[in-house]
C-alpha cells in the first residue's frame, strides 16, 4: 500500500497536496482498496465555500457509497473532469489522475491539523 510522504492525510482517508494556497484532494490508496471498484464520483460543490470536515461529495463503489470530507476550509475551485467518464481512475491512480477536487485554501495553517504519512499509516494498520 502506498503512503506518499509529501502528502497530508485526514482521519477520513482523504489525501491533500498543498501548493501555495491551492490544495488538491483525493482519497487514499487504503480508502480505494477498502471501497473496491469505484463506479461513480459525485461532486456538486464547485464554487462553494466549505468548512473543514464537511461533505464535499460522494464516491460510489460496487459495495457501498461513501462521503468525501473537506480536509481544510476553503472554496472548491475545480472538480476533476476525467472522473465523470472514468471513475476507475480513483482505483488505478488515487494519488495522480484520480484526484477529485482543487480547493482555494482559506487558512493554510489548517494543514497543520492533518496527519503526516507515518501517522496515517499507523492509523490504518
Amino acid at each position: 500500500m502506498n503512503f506518499p510522504a509529501n502528502l497530508k492525510y485526514t482521519k477520513d482517508h482523504e489525501w491533500v497536496s498543498i501548493e501555495d494556497d491551492v490544495a488538491t484532494v483525493g482519497i487514499t490508496d487504503f480508502a480505494q482498496q477498502e471501497l473496491g471498484d469505484i463506479v461513480y464520483v459525485e461532486i456538486d460543490t464547485k464554487d462553494k465555500k466549505l468548512e473543514a470536515e464537511t461533505v464535499f461529495g460522494t464516491v460510489e463503489a460496487v459495495k457501498t457509497v461513501s462521503d468525501l470530507f473537506m480536509p481544510v476550509a476553503g472554496t472548491v475551485t475545480e472538480v476533476n473532469p476525467a472522473l465523470e467518464s472514468e471513475p476507475e481512475k480513483v482505483n488505478t491512480d488515487p494519488y495522480g489522475q484520480g484526484w477529485m477536487v482543487k480547493i482555494k485554501v482559506e487558512n493554510p495553517a489548517d494543514v497543520n491539523n492533518l496527519l503526516d504519512a507515518d501517522a496515517y499509516q499507523k492509523m490504518v494498520s
